[in-house]
């Protein structure tokens, strides 16, 4: 038998055991009730406003369906923003992803053992802590047409004359891709180079000693122990590039002039909201249609780029074949 001091002693030690079992659902507590309060009640709350005709000076409102979609899938408008959000995030990607696999094979190259690795890493990154604001106004000042850009061609006699670059749309696109691309191919780096080093170096010791040359090194072995890396680079460049908003909304007028050459999705939810009328049903219908697309370009991404099984393929086009045989 237990004495009473013995009881207590076991039942404080078994409350303790108990109390240590929650610590975990203590310590995610802050960030579950973040994620519920600030992501998924204002996206769910989203998909509920996309389906109604609320505007901001309304007193109420009432659900619609889908007419929204029906009037924005059909708007001119959305289908240039539609446009130029593609077409501006594909030509800043593929140069940044070009350029930084570049510099992180010579980076990581022990051959070439290119010096002072760490201070060139970090000038390429320092774009990248940069506000986007800060940026787009630095940019907006030296192209324009009293600005540093033209004052240098005309008196160097690159130029007749000064250019008001941002009339034109050729111009204004080049500079918001050139933007992007500056801004965020060190990021990139950093993330190529922390795969390429996470490589174990025997591949290479043994692709070496078979007669292997640096560029099939490359392609057999770098690029498809690569692919993780790639995937997310891919994504969260996608994410990235269809919310594209801070850039094209300061550089101009905020209406991505001239012509709409630089008017993305965001800036196009941005015009919606902040009408005379401030449809809130429609831009938050736009919001909805970004994340539609987004989501269904992230998961085409992924299958892409998922390793397959060569077993499990062979496996499942025999049952296939079996399955096919016994209907015919």
């Amino acid at each position: 038998m237990l004495t009473l001091s013995e009881n207590i002693e076991l039942r404080k030690k078994s409350s303790n055991k108990l109390s240590k079992k929650h610590y975990g659902y203590l310590f995610t507590a802050p960030f579950i009730i973040g994620f519920l309060l600030f992501s998924l009640y204002p996206l769910i709350y989203t998909f509920y406003l996309s389906i109604t005709n609320m505007t901001m000076m309304s007193k109420g409102y009432k659900i619609i369906g889908f007419n929204n979609f029906k009037s924005i899938l059909s708007d001119a408008y959305f289908l240039k923003a539609l446009a130029n959000t593609w077409k501006i995030w594909m030509l800043n990607f593929i140069p940044q992803l070009g350029i930084a696999m570049l510099l992180s094979v010579w980076f990581t190259n022990n051959r070439l053992k290119i010096k002072f690795v760490g201070l060139w890493r970090t000038i390429y990154y320092l774009p990248n802590l940069l506000m986007p604001v800060t940026i787009a106004v630095l940019f907006f000042n030296l192209f324009s047409f009293y600005g540093p850009v033209n004052q240098l061609s005309v008196r160097s006699g690159i130029m007749e004359g000064a250019m008001d670059f941002f009339r034109s749309t050729e111009w204004t696109q080049s500079i918001v891709i050139f933007v992007q691309w500056w801004m965020w191919f060190g990021s990139t780096i950093i993330v190529l180079m922390a795969g390429m080093t996470s490589i174990s170096p025997t591949y290479y010791e043994s692709a070496m000693v078979d007669g292997a040359s640096t560029l099939q090194m490359f392609r057999k072995i770098t690029l498809p122990l690569l692919k993780p890396v790639l995937v997310y680079i891919l994504i969260t460049s996608l994410v990235g590039g269809m919310q594209m908003f801070d850039i094209p909304y300061m550089l101009t007028d905020g209406r991505g002039s001239p012509s709409g050459s630089i008017m993305t999705m965001n800036v196009l939810m941005y015009m919606k909201f902040s009408s005379n009328k401030g449809h809130i049903g429609v831009a938050a219908c736009v919001g909805v249609i970004i994340f539609i697309i987004t989501c269904a370009a992230a998961l085409l991404i992924m299958k892409m780029l998922s390793e397959k099984d060569p077993y499990i393929e062979k496996k499942t086009m025999k049952k296939v074949v079996k399955t096919v045989g016994k209907e015919l």
